[in-house]
């Protein structure tokens, strides 16, 4: 079995979150450039065996395509370029930064750690491959 990478992906940061070779936890891995962010994969998957690629989807209320969605849709196709073997799934990414802020902040974080945009990018995919995680066991 091979690790989940979990992307929360912005216009200038992109969180990245990644699981256990087991599939059993999720955690964060790095807070990357959006520029950055395919030359981190190529190098990471050719270190690690990676089974999966989860990237956030972003939706709104109505369960319509948010406005960065345009930003996304392109990233996805070039994901599947560059890497044709791999399986890449998306998963709702809504109130994850807002979810992210929240338990940063109940974890006692100093203001200037709560501040870090990079570490809300990081919290927000590990919440995201959590729920991944969770729907793909309740499937099973």
């Amino acid at each position: 079995m091979g690790r989940i990478i979990a992307i929360d992906f912005g216009q200038k940061r992109v969180g990245v979150a990644v699981t256990d070779p087991g599939q059993m936890i999720a955690g964060p891995l790095d807070t990357v450039a959006s520029m950055d962010i395919l030359a981190f994969l190529e190098k990471y998957i050719a270190a690690e065996d990676v089974e999966c690629i989860v990237v956030g989807e972003p939706r709104q209320m109505n369960n319509e395509p948010s406005e960065s969605a345009r930003f996304i849709e392109p990233f996805v196709k070039k994901l599947i370029q560059l890497f044709p073997g791999l399986k890449i799934d998306r998963v709702d990414e809504r109130f994850t930064s807002k979810m992210a802020s929240q338990a940063i902040l109940a974890s006692g974080a100093k203001k200037k750690d709560r501040q870090d945009k990079g570490l809300v990018d990081r919290v927000s995919a590990v919440i995201m491959l959590q729920t991944y995680l969770e729907t793909k066991s309740m499937m099973r």
